[in-house]
């Protein structure tokens, strides 16, 4: 299996911090966001990851990164998202890296506890899996409908969420996700939503799903960015 961490974006959220800084080298407690993700992946035994960057300065991830050998990875690669199309775009230019093998896919402003070994040891190496943690407000994010233990539709950004769980910014996907972003539409935002890649998987009946044991955040706001520096000082 092989990693891709999504570090596109403009961080607007986050300004003026990120004005002439890209959101994902920002610092969480004692290292940078872009760091976590990565690290999480060569925790859970990954050895190649690509990064796709964007936005404002991509080169400084790609200094402050290098080869990922100083973050247990054997090579680190990159890619860069020209536009703002969506996390489902940005997932696109892992195709060719991807190379048929299935992938774990982490967006770099989510912060976590959790070792992943357990849950990608159990992944069939077909379909696709969400992870997923109780939060005190899932209308910020993805929200899965579930009935029994089956996710059996995900909203985004629900007004009345259906269920107390936030779909995460952690994935796996087998090699069939890029054939279906290529059969996605724009959203209203003008986007290719993950949110309905992983319904495409539903649809299949090929979506599982795990919940997050530890704590967990994302770190795109001025809110969450302060939560993940909290929550990564405890952990340490």
């Amino acid at each position: 299996m092989k990693g891709v961490v999504l570090a596109g974006g403009l961080g607007t959220r986050l300004y003026p911090l990120t004005k002439v800084v890209n959101k994902h080298l920002l610092p969480v407690y004692d290292r940078p966001m872009i760091y976590w993700p990565l690290q999480k992946m060569a925790q859970a035994g990954v050895s190649e990851a690509l990064v796709v960057v964007g936005g404002k300065n991509p080169g400084e991830i790609m200094r402050l990164v290098g080869s990922g050998r100083d973050l247990g990875l054997r090579r680190v690669y990159y890619a860069f998202q020209e536009t703002e199309g969506g996390i489902a775009d940005a997932l696109s230019l892992a195709e060719e890296f991807a190379g048929g093998e299935p992938i774990l896919v982490i967006l770099g402003d989510n912060v976590f506890e959790d070792d992943l070994s357990e849950h990608l040891e159990k992944y069939p190496g077909r379909g696709a899996m969400v992870f997923l943690k109780r939060v005190p407000d899932p209308e910020r994010f993805g929200v899965p409908v579930i009935e029994g233990d089956k996710i059996v539709k995900i909203i985004e950004k629900p007004k009345d969420p259906p269920s107390p769980f936030a779909v995460t910014g952690i994935y796996v996907y087998d090699s069939r996700v890029f054939e279906i972003i290529k059969g996605l539409s724009p959203s209203e935002r003008g986007e290719l939503e993950i949110t309905d890649v992983n319904n495409a998987y539903i649809e299949r009946g090929e979506l599982r799903w795990a919940e997050l044991r530890g704590w967990w955040t994302d770190a795109g706001t001025f809110e969450s960015l302060f939560r993940a520096n909290e929550l990564a000082r405890r952990g340490r």
